[in-house]
Parts: structure tokens; C-alpha cells; sequence
């Protein structure tokens, strides 16, 4: 049976209202149903690609109702976005620890070898979120993430802004980037190579972005 209340009220032009956001996630009702919301939809993609997957077809697998979706998604790039970082993060491949590994240069740290598996399981799901007309939001919060990222090892590990010149978040902006360009590229070849070989590959574009100062 089918549960829902009607679509709530306080959207506003970002999502939620905060304030309710914040009260929701400790409620562990509306966990469950977005658990339920996000896992229809990865379940989904494994057959169809995003553009063919609507919204009532995510309603129907996840046993809820249109507005029960509406009262916790606006749409279906935010609930997208949402199960990549849910799934991710409950396989332990969500890119956390990797700042603390940045140091080493001479081979790629473990939690980007994860990720990128991570990737590769669900690699027709990431072309579309990350393709020509994917999700906005989920390029967006992986670009964010990355930026983070690499603003942490270069105040970690690398050379002075004055030596970069450029300022940190521009050159973090311009790893960002890279790192990006490399994974859709990498989601475009057909047969997909190896993580291990993609992680290779990242690294490599992470680590020639931020060269040792007596390099510079």
C-alpha cells in the first residue's frame, strides 16, 4: 500500500526550507523513505538510461506515491545526486580520507582506487548524470568535492600561493576541472579500461597539477 501526505509547502527555489531539512533527516521515517526513493532509482538505471526513467516509474518501484516524492525530492536530478553520494558513501567510496593521503606522490591513494570503483559499477548511471545532458547538481556537488579536495592538499602539501601564481581556489578550480575532464573521458571509452588503469590516469592529472615547490 501507498503512503504520502500531499507535496509539502515549503520548497523554496533551493529545496527544502533548512529548518525542516534539518528536523527531517533525524527522523527515521523520512531516511527510510528516501532510502526507498534513492534505491528505486539506482535499480531503475541498470536498465533504462536516466531520460527514460520518469518520475511515477521511481514512485511505483519505491512502493510511495507521487507526492510522497514531491515532499522529498523537487525533482529528479536532486534525487539522483542524493543516492550517487547515499551509495557511496555506505560502500565506503565516497572520496573521505583522501586528504589525508595527498602526500604521497608516488602511487594512488586507496580511496580514489574505491571511488573509482565505485564509478565503474554504476558507470551508465555516471555517463548520464555526467554527460552533455545530464544532472546538473550531481556535476556540480562532484565538482564541488573535488575543489575541496584539492584546495586541502595544496594548503597540506603544496607550494605557496605566491609560487603558484595564481590564488589557491583558482588553481583548486583548475584541478577540478581536470580531474572531471579525465573521469568523463575515460566514462566515454568503449570498453570501459580497467579502474585500476583510470585511477592511474587521476592521479596522474592530480599530481601533475601540483608539482613540488623546488619544481616550480
Amino acid at each position: 500500500m501507498r503512503t504520502g501526505t500531499g507535496q509539502d509547502a515549503s520548497w523554496s527555489t533551493n529545496g527544502r526550507d533548512a529548518g525542516a531539512e534539518s528536523q527531517e533527516r533525524r527522523d527515521p521515517r523520512v531516511e527510510r523513505t528516501r532510502r526507498l526513493l534513492q534505491d528505486a532509482l539506482l535499480q531503475l538505471a541498470r536498465d533504462r538510461t536516466l531520460d527514460e526513467i520518469s518520475i511515477a516509474d521511481v514512485a511505483d518501484h519505491a512502493t510511495v506515491n507521487r507526492a510522497t516524492f514531491y515532499q522529498h525530492y523537487p525533482d529528479k536530478e536532486t534525487l539522483l545526486a542524493d543516492a550517487l553520494d547515499a551509495q557511496a558513501a555506505r560502500n565506503g567510496s565516497d572520496l573521505a580520507g583522501l586528504s589525508a593521503e595527498l602526500g604521497d606522490r608516488e602511487k594512488p591513494p586507496t580511496p580514489l582506487l574505491r571511488y573509482v570503483e565505485h564509478v565503474a559499477e554504476n558507470a551508465e548511471l555516471y555517463r548520464s548524470a555526467l554527460g552533455e545532458h545530464g544532472s546538473p547538481i550531481a556535476t556540480a556537488r562532484l565538482r564541488e568535492r573535488i575543489t575541496q579536495l584539492a584546495l586541502d592538499g595544496f594548503r597540506l602539501y603544496g607550494p605557496p600561493p605566491a609560487a603558484l601564481q595564481m590564488p589557491l581556489e583558482i588553481a583548486a578550480a583548475s584541478v577540478s576541472g581536470s580531474i572531471i575532464g579525465v573521469l568523463c573521458a575515460w566514462l566515454a571509452r568503449d570498453p570501459l579500461d580497467p579502474p585500476k588503469q583510470a585511477t592511474e590516469w587521476l592521479w596522474r592529472a592530480l599530481m601533475s597539477a601540483r608539482p613540488p615547490v623546488g619544481e616550480l
